[in-house]
């Protein structure tokens, strides 16, 4: 299953919260979109992520500084 999460307009550290608080949600093997702003956001969520024992499938620019980061639980 696909889930999507946008924090665009979520500063550090709630963006990583939020996005820990729904990869909990999930199933394994679900996949989550998050859309979220370059800067801070674009370099700790797939890190963090990972370090956490999930997987960044890929991170792809939106436009608008706006990034998507799709996550594997």
């Amino acid at each position: 299953m696909n889930h999507i999460l946008d924090i665009t307009r979520e500063h550090c550290p709630m963006t990583l919260v939020r996005t820990k608080l729904r990869l909990a949600q999930m199933t394994e093997g679900d996949t989550l979109e998050v859309l979220l702003s370059e800067g801070e956001p674009l370099k700790n969520i797939p890190r963090s992520v990972q370090e956490q024992g999930y997987r960044a499938l890929s991170i792809k620019h939106c436009g608008e500084g706006t990034y998507k980061v799709t996550i594997e639980k």
